[in-house]
């Protein structure tokens, strides 16, 4: 037997650009034969540091592949220059179970990730948006760019970060993206300035408030992951027609979904359509060009699976 390829962060991203991916994963939640069981969430404790994060994301393919990805998020890392996030994906055929390849983690998830938001908001974003807030310096930050400007013509691209050097360095990333890229510290001037406002953080605390929304805006909430987490105010859930990519995931797992629902502010019925009801052409789409649409996503492992298939090949 084989040992399994080994594709590194760089092979990985230059296999899965933006617009293949989002086309990849359109076909993938469009597929009857993908298999999602629950994944794993495990909270591991680290001595004098925020609480760790273990993922175990299984899916399989019928026939084709079987995939599982582990990932930890460790919040304290930038403490130590590293990446908060690390993990590694596992590829294995579907007809025997021999390794067939072996994927860097991180990569596979940023770009993943950001097209699963791309897809979205290639149904839910005005056709006109042309002006991109991302909220957020971190390592998801200027895939989630690259990936909206690939669905929507994007001529203004504003990066929001606490740290106004560290916003102006992922700015500088995204050269030639757009005509226009700047960095801020104004959350709020960036966000009523925007067609579509990706954020990407681990807040505790809501960053965008809806009073902030400008009719006609898409918000694409990326960065939150337990029901602790929060994004976006009571006011941003309750103003927006609301989307997410998997029921089953974002209404457990996502703070910006499940806390206004245990509050009675909405209820599942509020979730207009997930990624499968978007692809199959079966979800309320925006009900006109100055409704606020809200999109919510926690990952799935369809997304994985489908992103480690597309750069194998």
């Amino acid at each position: 037997m084989t040992a399994p390829r080994w594709f590194d962060a760089d092979a990985v991203r230059a296999r899965l650009s933006f617009p293949a991916l989002v086309d990849r994963l359109a076909q993938a939640f469009a597929d009857p034969d993908m298999v999602v069981p629950v994944r794993h969430h495990h909270t591991v404790p680290v001595p004098g540091a925020p609480d760790a994060t273990l993922l175990l994301m299984p899916a399989w393919r019928t026939g084709k592949h079987v995939g599982l990805k582990s990932v930890t998020v460790f919040p304290g890392n930038s403490r130590v220059g590293l990446p908060s996030i690390m993990g590694v994906y596992l590829l294995l055929s579907g007809e025997t179970g021999v390794p067939v390849a072996l994927l860097d983690g991180p990569m596979l998830t940023v770009r993943r990730t950001a097209a699963a938001s791309a897809l979205a908001a290639r149904y839910l974003a005005r056709p006109d948006a042309h002006q991109l807030t991302v909220i957020g310096t971190g390592a998801l930050a200027p895939h989630l760019a690259e990936a909206h400007a690939s669905v929507r013509n994007i001529s203004h691209i504003t990066i929001v970060g606490r740290d106004l050097g560290k916003a102006q360095q992922t700015a500088a990333s995204l050269h030639g993206l757009a005509p226009h890229i700047d960095a801020t510290t104004d959350v709020a001037a960036a966000v009523r300035g925007a067609d579509i406002v990706s954020c990407a953080t681990l807040a505790q605390e809501p960053v965008i408030h809806g009073a902030w929304l400008a009719p006609g805006t898409h918000v694409d909430l990326v960065g939150g992951f337990t029901p602790t987490m929060r994004e976006a105010d009571d006011a941003a859930i309750t103003r927006a027609e609301l989307y997410c990519d998997t029921r089953a995931g974002a209404l457990h797992e996502a703070g910006d979904l499940c806390q206004p629902l245990r509050a009675g502010l909405i209820s599942e019925d509020s979730i207009r359509g997930d990624l499968f009801d978007l692809v199959r052409g079966t979800a309320r789409l925006r009900s006109g060009p100055e409704a606020i649409t809200l999109f919510k996503s926690v990952g799935t492992a369809i997304e994985d699976l489908a992103a480690a298939e597309l750069a194998v090949e």
